[in-house]
């Protein structure tokens, strides 16, 4: 299988999710459907990694040197964080928006899929380029999702309604995600030492690393020490989010960025 098999994967794929998200939104709350729909939810996430795995065979290196190949573990992260907290906690809507999203993503590289070259430059060939990327990826699905969760408990802050389980929700996202985020900036500098004999060096993209790093810790530092500041807290969660699209794809559209090596793009360098 080789990235000419991605629209017939992606289809069947989006087949299986949007029946889930159906599934899940006319349950009423019946076993049977939220067990179809588990199984639906789980058909799709390994048919996805299936694919992935042979797409890394057949490029004899692993898929995460393009934006189109980053959406791809993207599509494969977000479902499976949306299950496993379906499983924990029983948020039936967020495996619905978890669901949605990799859905959008699938269909973005269907219409803007790239180039997929096999060539990696002499510094991507690092053993920490693997670890250093996926760790990333797997914290951005997290946080991006914390933050998303932020935007409708601030819906329901501001309607009056019950919000006590979304921050819990939040909380719990952004305390895992922050965690793999802080180990994606450890693996970095190290690699970073390993290749270029520098751990830091403030290129556009390790400085907009650290203020993604610095968003979320402020989040987390105004639940410790302002738990009543609520309104506050979730607009800093929800803003977040904000630095943390630039730092993912937006830096690769700044002038100063178009010679970083953390850029993604298709080409050689």
């Amino acid at each position: 299988m080789i990235w000419v098999n991605y629209p017939l994967v992606a289809g069947i794929i989006f087949c299986f999710w949007i029946a889930a998200i159906i599934i899940y939104a006319s349950s009423g709350g019946k076993k049977i459907f939220n067990v179809l729909g588990g199984v639906l939810t789980v058909i799709g996430i390994i048919s996805l990694m299936v694919f992935i795995i042979t797409l890394w065979n057949s490029l004899e290196r692993p898929p995460l040197r393009t934006l189109g190949e980053t959406r791809l573990w993207y599509s494969f992260f977000l479902p499976l964080t949306g299950f496993i907290t379906y499983l924990r906690w029983k948020y039936k809507w967020f495996l619905s928006y978890s669901l949605g999203m990799a859905i959008l993503f699938l269909v973005i590289n269907y219409f803007n899929p790239e180039t997929f070259d096999k060539t990696l430059m002499p510094a991507l060939q690092s053993p920490w380029f693997i670890p250093h990327v996926i760790v990333y990826i797997f914290s951005y699905a997290l946080l991006a999702a914390s933050s998303l969760v932020a935007i409708k408990g601030l819906y329901l802050v501001y309607s009056g309604r019950p919000w006590f389980n979304t921050l819990f929700l939040a909380d719990n996202l952004v305390y895992i995600g922050f965690a793999f985020l802080t180990l994606g900036l450890l693996f970095g500098a190290l690699w970073a030492k390993a290749a270029w004999g520098h751990y830091w060096t403030w290129d556009p993209k390790e400085t907009w690393a650290f203020l993604t790093w610095l968003g979320y810790l402020i989040y987390i530092h105004l639940r410790f020490f302002h738990p009543k500041k609520i309104k506050f807290q979730l607009w800093v969660l929800a803003l977040a989010f904000v630095i943390l699209i630039i730092c993912w794809f937006g830096i690769n559209y700044l002038p100063s960025a178009q010679n970083s090596v953390h850029t993604y793009n298709s080409k050689v360098n």
